[in-house]
């Protein structure tokens, strides 16, 4: 049994370089052509991830990565179930979770955010989305919350600094 060769690392930082990038309405673009295959598509926006530093990755593994650009959110809440005071979330990768009731943040152009996965990433929810929301989002005189789990959460502003589009 041999010993496999290593690769320098300035080279693997060299193949990391993916030309990949998801734009502000949730696409997929490779070098300028939007990736339509829908198989392919799910597969990448279930790959998206964060490094430590913030910076946006396709992650296989612990060590297999490679990078993309975000314009805006890493992903889309595509659709909005209530089920009694709870809200589930779909996210445009066809998976769904709970909502992160705390996360909800408004942001450019009173678009609505949310942070998904566990903390790693942040989501801009959709038009249809947002009515199925709207639907428990009151005004406390203060600020506008989100009525459910039996407590009122305020809705936050979305720090551009910290967001997905400070990652290229």
């Amino acid at each position: 049994m041999g010993l496999k060769p290593r690769l320098p690392p300035e080279l693997i930082e060299r193949l990391r370089q993916t030309g990949i990038r998801v734009d502000g309405h949730g696409r997929l673009w490779h070098e300028g052509a939007e990736i339509e295959h829908q198989g392919f598509r799910r597969a990448l926006l279930r790959w998206l991830d964060r490094l430590p530093s913030g910076r946006p990755i396709l992650r296989l593994d612990d060590t297999r990565y490679a990078y993309v650009e975000v314009d805006d959110a890493f992903l889309l809440v595509t659709s909005v179930r209530w089920s009694a005071d709870r809200v589930f979330i779909r996210l445009n990768d066809d998976t769904e979770e709970e909502l992160d009731y705390g996360s909800l943040m408004v942001g450019d152009k009173d678009a609505l955010y949310c942070i998904v996965r566990d903390g790693k990433l942040d989501a801009r929810v959709t038009t249809k989305a947002y009515y199925l929301l709207a639907e428990r989002i009151e005004d406390d005189g203060q600020s506008f919350v989100l009525c459910a789990r039996g407590r009122s959460w305020p809705i936050g502003r979305r720090d551009q600094a910290s967001s997905s589009s400070s990652s290229k």
